[in-house]
């Protein structure tokens, strides 16, 4: 940036300084006095002084020394500001919580709804009658991908300063009240929370909140993590698509049971609902009420889709695709904000890929898996049956027109079906871009992210083992992945984007933001079990999920989702100055979720972060901590059936005007 695109010192501190929404009171044109927290003295800073960076402190993981702490959110960090006058100003960051889900609260259009809640394809709630006499409508335990925006002539009932509006999705619930796990059998409900935003301070109080209909895109799927496209929509997922052979070769299967468990509650019919219909890219829009509508995108190929991010061409899309076997998927739109149509393609990784921060980078190519619009890949899906697609076999046939593949680690057979590539292409992508060739191995390939200054994107890999070692579970040569051993910890890859790429078929790519190299930027490390239980060093990334970029502060900022650390953190990473800091602590047995960094509404930035499934324990993993933090999880977060939504902020008591 520019000296003279440098933002004002009045500006930096709304900007900057409300990075994590620090409410700093009203600026004034001159000078102003600020005390910060634990310091007296109070000293008066030009307003014409200039941002020059910025970084987060790390606050320590908790530990058994305050149960309290691990069984909640917890912030120790703080936010600093240098300005090129010198000076650096130091805020406490802390915790705002909007609600919990399984709270009453007000709802936009009147009256009161459940925050979470469950409805089914007729909007009525769908209620837990799992344990006698004490009948309640089901809610979320699991809030996940999370959108800030805001939209011009809003008006909406009971906002006093700018309305402001979150998305939040709910991915799935854990239990009901017997203690069963209902994971993917309740569909997912998607909210917009009406906030009101305090123009002086930047405080976002909770008002109201809006279910959105899903009736007319056949309800939702396992919702996971989000993004703001570019043209301000919420852009969702539907992740772990269910596998349409798999309810026929295998109907009395966990993962079958599931689905027809979330028809008979979506639909009243556990065989009504359509696989196909699912694993798709849901586009929710927000209207100045306060309410909001949905449409999915069903030629963005059928995959386990954790979130995407649109590039700032408004066209390409790079796709998370969370499952073993999973590959890069990219999206290019025909046309600018609209991503009805366009075309799928499915990386290549070339010789060298590796998972060192210091290594080379491997090379990356696009094989074209195919065209589509929304509307025919919709009609396809209603009207064609798997077997109409291709052949699945579970045991080798012994047949050379057979090609085996691997799917969630698990050996197929698969012969594609005459004149069927589109079909299979939109609807079995997984399986069809294994056949053609792509690089399916990576092991839960999460979110993604993009630095635009510097043209890279960000993915995480939650792990790194099975289909990416060598002779791992589902691992082929094709992939071209050569892990020697397994990082349980996972990490977070960086792709270089250019112009003018190739795809498999000769053609240029019609886009500038296509990933051509890739190289690892942070990786964790595995550990014997320390003294509290963690098995990956708590001052790495552990299992990373949930990324998002500021571009302002220059910050990768890191959610997990891990199964071996004790607590889950949200990290800071500045990519300048290659500094990590733990910023964050959700509850012990949840993972960190609903990561959203904005970088300015009406001037000031936030960081959204929500939490999942606090005390969902996991052994030996917590054996050390479950009976202490157990109590207070369950008194913090209604018995273990809510969790929270909110965002972080700073410490009221760290300023002084």
């Amino acid at each position: 940036m520019s000296e003279l695109a440098q933002p004002s010192r009045r500006t930096l501190l709304k900007l900057l300084g409300g990075a994590p929404l620090l409410p700093l009171g009203t600026l004034t044109s001159g000078s102003f006095l600020m005390g910060l927290s634990g310091n007296a003295a109070a000293k008066t800073v030009s307003t014409n002084a200039r941002y020059v960076s910025s970084y987060f402190t790390s606050m320590p993981a908790p530990s058994l020394a305050n149960p309290a702490a691990m069984a909640t959110t917890t912030v120790g960090s703080a936010f600093n500001v240098k300005l090129n006058d010198g000076t650096t100003q130091t805020y406490q960051l802390a915790y705002h919580t909007f609600f919990t889900t399984g709270d009453m609260v007000n709802a936009t259009t009147g009256g009161h709804i459940l925050a979470g809640g469950y409805f089914d394809i007729n909007n009525q709630p769908i209620i837990d009658r799992s344990v006698a006499g004490k009948e309640r409508q089901s809610f979320s335990d699991c809030p996940d991908g999370t959108s800030l925006l805001t939209l011009k002539n809003a008006k909406v009932a009971g906002v006093k300063g700018n309305p402001v509006f979150a998305v939040v999705q709910f991915e799935y619930a854990t239990r009901d009240q017997s203690g069963a796990s209902t994971y993917g059998m309740l569909p997912s409900p998607i909210a917009v929370l009406t906030l009101d935003q305090n123009p002086d301070t930047g405080k976002l109080d909770f008002v109201s909140y809006s279910n959105v209909d899903m009736s007319k895109v056949d309800g939702l799927w396992i919702t996971c993590g989000a993004s703001l496209s570019p043209w301000n929509t919420h852009l969702s997922s539907e992740e772990y698509e269910p596998d349409a052979f798999g309810l026929i070769l295998e109907p009395e299967s966990k993962a079958s049971k599931q689905f027809k468990a979330f028809s008979k509650n979506l639909y009243g019919d556990e065989k009504h609902a359509n696989p196909y219909h699912y694993g798709h890219m849901p586009e929710v829009t927000v209207h100045p009420d306060g309410t909001g509508s949905v449409k999915k995108h069903h030629c963005m190929g059928r995959i386990s889709h954790e979130l995407i991010q649109m590039m700032p061409d408004n066209r390409t899309a790079l796709m998370g695709d969370d499952a073993t076997n999973s590959g890069m998927f990219m999206f290019v739109a025909d046309n600018a904000k609209n991503l009805s149509s366009g075309t799928l393609y499915v990386a290549k990784i070339g010789a060298g890929f590796n998972v060192d921060p210091s290594g080379a980078a491997a090379k990356l190519t696009w094989i074209k898996l195919g065209h589509a619009t929304s509307e025919e890949v919709k009609h396809m899906a209603d009207t064609l049956k798997p077997t109409d697609i291709m052949d699945v076999v579970l045991t080798d046939p012994n047949d050379s027109t057979f090609t085996k593949i691997f799917i969630s680690g698990k050996a197929n057979w698969i012969k594609l079906k005459p004149g069927m590539d589109k079909a299979a292409a939109f609807l079995e992508t997984h399986r069809y871009a294994y056949l053609v060739g792509g690089s399916m191995g990576f092991t839960k390939m999460e979110g993604t992210t993009v630095n635009i200054k510097d043209k890279t994107a960000y993915s995480a890999l939650s792990y790194m083992q099975d289909a990416m070692v060598v002779n791992g579970k589902g691992w082929n040569a094709q992939s071209g992945m050569t892990l020697e051993k397994p990082i349980k910890s996972g990490g977070i890859m960086m792709h270089k984007m250019m112009g003018r790429q190739k795809d498999s078929t000769g053609q240029m790519i019609n886009s500038e933001w296509v990933p051509a190299l890739t190289k690892a930027l942070l990786v964790g490390e595995d550990i014997v079990a320390d003294t509290l239980g963690n098995t990956a060093n708590p001052d790495k990334i552990g299992n990373p999920d949930n990324l998002k970029f500021s571009e302002t502060m220059r910050t990768l900022f890191i959610g997990e989702d891990s199964g071996n650390h004790v607590n889950n953190f949200l990290w800071a990473y500045n990519v300048d100055t290659k500094s990590l800091s733990r910023i964050l602590s959700v509850p012990a047995g949840a993972e960190s979720t609903g990561l959203h960094a904005v970088d300015e509404i009406n001037g000031w930035t936030y960081i959204m972060s929500n939490f999942q499934h606090a005390g969902d324990w996991e052994s030996p993993l917590h054996d050390k901590v479950k009976d202490i933090l157990d109590p207070l999880i369950r008194a913090n977060y209604k018995d273990r059936f809510g969790a929270a939504v909110g965002y972080l902020t700073g410490d009221a008591t760290s300023l002084k005007l």
